[in-house]
């Protein structure tokens, strides 16, 4: 059997998902990376007792190549769905721990972090709480909004960006909320579109073709591979159907707020 050592120095430095088999070639880990190379290297150099276990059980790597980041994270959620590999069941329930909300106080229409609530639809989701505040930072800034209306300040008065002029006075009942509200809908507005129906052209696993994934009327259709020079009208022929679910949703979601403020920043 080829060594694990020489099995990662074959795998390539190119987007796409990996799986780790057993001795008895059962699938026991399904990852994906930018960088499949680099990740499973991270796998295979770890000291946590997951790393641990997946050095002492993996005997076979195998890989394919998506040509993307998103596609390798719509292949990713749908195989482990699909196969329930043993190390992939913490996993799933940590991917995305945070969420961001609208929660009203007194009116006006807050922006929170919270942990993931199944029972709520969140505007976006986030690895980390770090990740989510500062993220809720810029968004107050830039939209001047109230730190202490969105969670951020601690007071039982104003705010600190009231006092240096930024914020109009939410925070102590002097902004009218519905002028405060306008500009809350308008940062959802510009950064988080309905998933109507979208098909998002991406990279391909070679230069002779592209990846697509395919929305339609706000459900995700799945994904697929196709010549650089097909047709429009004839794309979707080449999707390959997957299951619409909230972890896919969160994914799409993501790409596109990052897609939207991208092109915002060209």
């Amino acid at each position: 059997m080829i060594s694990i050592n020489s099995q990662i120095s074959d795998l390539p430095s190119l987007p796409g998902v990996y799986y780790f088999y057993d001795k008895e070639d059962r699938l026991i880990y399904i990852g994906k990376s930018i960088d499949i190379r680099k990740r499973v290297k991270q796998h295979f150099s770890g000291k946590d007792r997951k790393s641990i276990k997946i050095q002492h059980f993996t005997k076979r790597i195998h890989c394919e190549i998506t040509g993307s980041e998103l596609i390798a994270l719509l292949y990713e959620s749908d195989l482990i769905k699909k196969h329930k590999p043993i190390y992939n069941r913490a996993q799933r329930r940590t991917l995305y721990q945070y969420g961001l909300y609208i929660n009203w106080i007194n009116g006006y229409k807050g922006l929170n972090i919270q942990k993931i609530n199944q029972d709520k639809e969140e505007l976006t989701t986030f690895t980390s709480l770090a990740e989510g505040k500062d993220a809720l930072y810029k968004i107050t800034e830039n939209y001047k909004l109230c730190q202490k209306i969105n969670g951020l300040y601690k007071s039982s008065t104003s705010c600190f960006q009231y006092q240096i002029h930024t914020c109009h006075g939410a925070c102590i009942n002097e902004e009218p909320a519905e002028l405060y509200n306008q500009r809350v809908d308008n940062f959802i507005f510009d950064y988080y579109p309905k998933m109507d129906t979208k098909l998002c052209k991406l990279p391909g696993r070679r230069e002779s073709e592209i990846g697509i994934v395919y929305i339609e009327n706000g459900v995700y259709k799945g994904f697929g591979f196709c010549p650089i020079d097909t047709p429009k009208k004839k794309l979707i022929e080449f999707i390959s159907y997957k299951e619409d679910n909230r972890d896919i949703r969160r994914i799409l979601k993501r790409y596109l707020v990052r897609e939207k403020i991208h092109s915002s920043e060209v």
